[in-house]
């Protein structure tokens, strides 16, 4: 387990108005992070972006006043998907960006994110740093040199923009009926505008966000809306963002879900059939095994990270690779920006879909997914279940009963109290068994 005292695997999340998500820790934490990244002699400057939550407006006031105090000036994006924030942290050469958002999580949870001056996720010495002036009192700088605050008016269109410039001029979506499901979150004015200026017939659904319906029946974690939508439209595809628009699903035109992995393998082995996959693939812990043997089968090397886009990140950095991602649709695509970008990733997968000229449903029977089960068991607190004897005995019975045809995976969510524990194998009843004996161990332990 992390020995770091705020930071999970992907920033600060948690309950808003419950310790840390409250308006004096960000104040803290804005300052905090404004000493961390403040370079001597140069005006500093920080991005601060958000998704569609209410009490977003409520911690971007506190981050401005805390940076402000530190001496670092501030620029406000509005709501913009997580990956914009890293994209224009870079191009407006600043010194971090901040993402006030809780991803896939209801409206009553909310989080902080950063992006170093590279627009990548911080490393853990920054993430150290930070929390060091954490436990320091706060003190302001001189009134000469507080930071100054102003918004960023252009940054949609800005945004916009890039995500057209990672694929060909010569493609376009012409003669496609595409639903976009955007989760009344920070995707709802940028992806519509992207796919209709690429030339796709585009319906559009979740694009009314009111600061409470984020990720409410809709987005990449709830697709039975998307699903019906592309039915009743006789559409192509669907396409499902999540709350802060780093991930992204997909509906084939006869309504069956598409999944990270599924997209995973479509981008790879449409790159690798044009000889610019530049390398192998990385994939998590978690990644079904059947990407792992369609992958080698294509001969293309994989790779499995800890679950996270940043250790996904991490092992593509050490490989030199350009491509990996995890099944919940979270994506790095290394050759065309710095983190997970649910838009960029999809037109990934539209580029494939048009060089191929083949539609989604086809392109995904290349890979036969092995039956996976998961099942979260929320817990008081984490842990490593692991450091428990008793689920150590029951996860090494199901381990032997699966044998060299299955997988089990247990593991402690980065931002939320559960333990999730997943079983992969060749036959669906046996897996099932197998899943819920071991959820109801790591249960009983955890009472």
């Amino acid at each position: 387990m992390s020995d770091r005292k705020y930071f999970g695997t992907d920033g600060i999340r948690g309950r808003v108005g419950e310790f840390p998500i409250t308006p004096e820790f960000m104040l803290r934490l804005g300052w905090a992070a404004g000493q961390a990244f403040k370079k001597d002699g140069q005006r500093n400057s920080v991005l601060i972006g958000k998704d569609t939550r209410l009490s977003g407006y409520m911690f971007e006031s506190a981050l401005e006043a805390g940076l402000s105090a530190a001496g670092v000036d501030v620029k406000l994006l509005g709501p913009m998907p997580t990956p914009a924030i890293a994209y224009l942290t870079r191009t407006f050469r600043a010194s971090a960006g901040i993402v006030i958002s809780a991803s896939h999580n209801p409206h009553h949870d909310n989080g902080i994110k950063f992006f170093s001056s590279a627009g990548t996720k911080l490393d853990d010495a920054l993430e150290a740093e930070i929390e060091r002036w954490l436990d320091r009192p706060l003190e302001v700088c001189e009134p000469s040199e507080l930071g100054k605050a102003s918004r960023v008016d252009d940054a949609p269109g800005r945004y916009v923009e890039f995500c057209k410039s990672t694929v060909p001029n010569e493609f376009t979506m012409d003669g496609l009926h595409i639903v976009l499901d955007c989760a009344h979150g920070a995707t709802y004015h940028v992806a519509p505008k992207v796919f209709r200026e690429l030339g796709a017939k585009v319906s559009v659904i979740g694009a009314d966000p009111d600061g409470l319906n984020i990720n409410l029946d809709v987005g990449s974690t709830h697709l039975d809306a998307l699903k019906a939508t592309v039915l009743e439209k006789k559409a192509d595809l669907g396409i499902a963002f999540d709350g802060d628009g780093d991930r992204v699903l997909m509906v084939d035109r006869d309504g069956s879900e598409v999944d990270g992995d599924e997209l995973l393998y479509i981008i790879a082995s449409q790159r690798h059939a044009e000889g610019r996959l530049n390398g192998g693939v990385v994939g998590t812990l978690m990644t079904n095994l059947g990407v792992e043997l369609a992958l080698k089968g294509a001969g293309i090397d994989f790779e499995r990270a800890k679950v996270g886009d940043r250790y996904v990140m991490e092992r593509l950095v050490a490989n030199n690779w350009v491509l990996g991602g995890e099944g919940s649709g979270h994506m790095v695509i290394r050759d065309c920006t710095t983190t997970g970008d649910g838009i960029v990733s999809a037109l990934q997968v539209m580029l494939a879909i048009h060089k191929s000229g083949k539609p989604l449903a086809e392109l995904r029977q290349g890979m036969a997914k092995l039956p996976q089960k998961m099942i979260n068991v929320r817990v008081a607190e984490r842990f490593d279940p692991l450091s428990r004897d008793d689920i150590v005995t029951a996860l090494r019975q199901a381990e032997a009963e699966l044998g060299e045809a299955g997988r089990v995976l247990l593991r402690a969510s980065g931002t939320e109290p559960l333990i999730r524990v997943m079983v992969e194998g060749q036959v669906e009843a046996d897996i099932v068994r197998v899943v819920e004996e071991l959820a109801g161990v790591v249960e009983q332990s955890s009472r």
